[in-house]
């Protein structure tokens, strides 16, 4: 194998696809780049067995062949090579060399008949979606996904495809991210599945503003091609819970917010809690929204704003953290806070006035906390 390509376009693939490359690999081979150089285009593969990314792009190919070199190592190199472009050459004995300018490097690699392949998805089932919507719904669900092992289904989001609608839904037990759009499918095609988020972050790096991404799916995989990347993944296995008996029915209380005022009031307010579990007290009077916040090891915070409510005082406690994370992935000036009473779920929508009947494309449920004592 032997090709020219310049450095800043080596540069771009390695970047797409390094961090898939496992940080302990179980397996020694998958520490390594698969570098395949076919048909004009250089092809660059990374695994961990669960995640797959190949993406490739146009180059000098002045002999085809394949090689694996390790990750870590060469993506380091390419990063600090100053030369316009690198010529990338491997022998029979697995060893690479890479030659930028007067410089001149080897590294040892392995036989590409040890490296994984990636799935076969011939047989999937397919459709296509708008690559800025994908983008938009991995993102503003994602966030609400849970970090903790021990709930292994919560630790992916979830994705449903019925009647031309895609849903997806990321939740933690104590919030839960919602948004669905229409996508172009085959009448009649259902599926369902939960993504790791390790793939859903690296498919959102991926996707461009315009276009559309193919999707294919089989029962225990998904793959997503876009534009000159593919990438693959296993599904988690398990059942997800049912997202519409967390999401409230109807709200009796319906006030809007401006949005980036309550960010920065609630990033004040949070000052004066001591960890991110403690909660901050929302009182809603006539005109007014007070929150307030009070530890004994820190002290007292109070800070206001006025909104739209009418009514007697109404106390809710919520956590600022998750507050501030659902209002940063809310688009409009304004959002819209559904609630009940103090202890069932407040709903958050995106400007609009929430309504079950209006399926609003983005929603956001957060769970109340016990209000703190004074």
């Amino acid at each position: 194998m032997k090709f020219v390509l310049s450095t800043q376009e080596l540069n771009y693939l390695i970047n797409k696809i390094q961090n898939i490359i496992p940080p302990k690999a179980t397996i020694p081979i998958l520490s390594n780049f698969l570098i395949e150089a076919i048909n004009n285009e250089i092809i660059l593969t990374a695994t961990d067995l669960t995640v797959g990314i190949r993406c490739d792009l146009e180059a000098k190919i002045i002999e085809e062949g394949s090689t694996t070199i390790p990750a870590k190592r060469f993506s380091q190199l390419v990063r600090e090579l100053t030369a316009a472009n690198v010529e990338v050459s491997s022998s029979e004995k697995e060893i690479t060399t890479i030659i930028s300018g007067t410089s001149r490097f080897k590294l040892n690699g392995m036989s590409k008949n040890e490296y994984p392949a990636l799935p076969d998805m011939s047989q999937a089932s397919s459709f296509a979606i708008k690559q800025s919507d994908l983008r938009d719904m991995f993102s503003r669900t994602s966030f609400a996904v849970s970090k903790e092992d021990n709930r292994y289904v919560l630790t992916g989001v979830f994705m449903q495809i019925a009647d031309g609608i895609a849903l997806f839904a990321g939740t933690d037990g104590k919030r839960l991210a919602r948004s669905q759009c229409p996508i172009k499918a085959d009448d009649g095609f259902t599926f369902q599945a939960i993504i790791p988020l390790k793939a859903v972050d690296e498919i959102v790096k991926s996707l461009l503003d315009e276009g559309d991404a193919k999707i294919s799916v089989l029962h225990d995989k998904i793959s997503i091609q876009v534009n000159d990347t593919l990438i693959q993944t296993k599904l988690l296995s398990g059942e997800y819970p049912d997202i519409n008996r967390v999401i409230p029915e109807r709200s009796e209380i319906f006030v809007t917010l401006h949005r980036d005022e309550l960010m920065t009031l609630l990033r004040q307010i949070v000052l004066f809690t001591p960890n991110n579990e403690h909660s901050v007290r929302f009182t809603f009077t006539n005109g007014e929204l007070r929150l307030n916040a009070n530890s004994k090891e820190i002290g007292e915070g109070q800070v206001s704003m006025p909104v739209n409510y009418e009514g007697s005082s109404f106390e809710i406690a919520f956590n600022p953290g998750f507050f501030i994370d659902i209002l940063r992935h809310c688009k409009n000036e304004t959002v819209v806070f559904g609630l009940t009473d103090s202890f069932n779920p407040g709903v958050i929508t995106d400007g609009e006035k929430y309504d079950m009947s209006c399926d609003a494309p983005y929603l956001f449920v957060i769970m109340p906390m016990r209000i703190a004592e004074e």
